[in-house]
């Protein structure tokens, strides 16, 4: 059986965003060797068990401040402190992670999930290897766009 990763990332992103940051996102094209331009946060977290993965979350980072403003009911003036918008983008890859974790397990695939990961820069590529299945999701959410990638191994 191949497992539905579409709607397994849209539903969980939109989510993520709509329950924990009270925002909207939509849902958009993005080409293969598309990436986000100038300085971006990447959270990543991976799975293993009957399936082998990981999930890469790219955000520009003019954004990631005021994701971690709506995470934490706050303005965006009032986060002070890159290690506050590295807790929300990794918070962010986890809620995410959780939720493809949950519907892999539901699908016939128990699996444990990683704690995340974050970085960030200008300059890099994010590569993972050798995998079975290597998709990309678009979503924008107020003119910025937000790339989420799923590595998968075995026969999901």
């Amino acid at each position: 059986m191949k497992i539905d990763l579409r709607s397994f990332v849209v539903n969980g992103v939109k989510e993520v965003f709509d329950k924990m940051l009270s925002m909207s996102i939509e849902n958009v094209a993005v080409s293969p060797n598309e990436s986000i331009d100038g300085s971006k946060v990447v959270g990543s977290v991976s799975f293993a068990g009957a399936i082998l993965g990981s999930v890469n979350i790219h955000i520009p980072a003019n954004l990631t401040k005021v994701l971690a403003a709506n995470m934490l009911g706050l303005s965006p003036e009032e986060i002070e402190s890159e290690e506050e918008i590295n807790d929300v983008v990794g918070e962010m890859s986890n809620m995410i992670g959780g939720y493809l974790k949950s519907r892999f397990c539901d699908a016939g695939f128990p699996c444990e999930l990683s704690i995340p990961s974050v970085t960030k820069g200008s300059d890099f590529k994010v590569e993972s290897l050798k995998w079975d299945r290597h998709e990309r999701f678009g979503f924008k959410q107020d003119g910025d766009k937000i790339i989420v990638e799923v590595f998968v191994k075995g026969s999901a």
